[in-house]
């Protein structure tokens, strides 16, 4: 590696506190780039991105957008285990099906309800809120067997659903009755090199 990687993000982003959190549970080293909203409309970002959207990274010239995408990337790119992004057919199956999680139920339900409270962005409050609360039943269910989401260990799919989770209180949706997703964020929470996204300011 010639340099370190650039993430371009927010602080307050759980998209973005994803990929920062998975830079260093691989131990990558690693620049942080606040690049806040008017600055992704500026012909310098849209380059690198051309939806103009956090996070991206710069990987000594690969550009890679999109949470998700970057999650998937670093995995194959780094993780020599294959523990993070499995081989196995069946594992990597359920891996994505739980980015797909990420990128849907997620993003329109408790991460929709936080824009609002956190960022005062105009949402349907209450589907966010309903959304949440169906995704976290079916969540919560799915882990009272299980330690992580998708496979035995944490993958890829665990960090692309933890930070919009654990922040949900944010947008005034309790964890309080789902107690396995409790338990499944402490397991993610002693992970070693683990850092919390900041808690968004009242």
């Amino acid at each position: 590696m010639n340099q370190q990687i650039r993430l371009y993000g927010g602080k307050l982003s759980g998209h973005s506190h994803r990929v920062e959190l998975f830079l260093r549970l691989l131990d990558l080293p690693f620049e942080f780039i606040a690049t806040p909203a008017p600055e992704r409309k500026t012909p310098v970002f849209l380059a690198l991105n051309p939806f103009g959207e956090i996070p991206v990274i710069d990987d000594n010239g690969v550009i890679i957008a999109d949470s998700n995408a970057i999650l998937v990337y670093l995995a194959a790119r780094y993780d020599e285990s294959r523990t993070w992004l499995p081989a196995d057919p069946v594992e990597l199956a359920q891996v994505q099906r739980w980015l797909s999680v990420a990128a849907g139920p997620l993003a329109f339900g408790p991460a929709s309800a936080r824009l609002g409270t956190v960022f005062g962005r105009s949402v349907d409050r209450e589907r966010s809120v309903e959304l949440a609360e169906r995704l976290f039943k079916v969540m919560n269910e799915h882990l009272a067997e299980r330690k992580f989401v998708a496979t035995a260990v944490p993958t890829v799919a665990d960090i692309a659903c933890y930070s919009y989770t654990s922040a949900a209180p944010e947008g005034g949706v309790s964890l309080e009755p789902y107690q396995n997703i409790l338990r499944w964020l402490e397991r993610i929470e002693a992970l070693p090199k683990f850092e919390p996204m900041p808690p968004a300011p009242r």
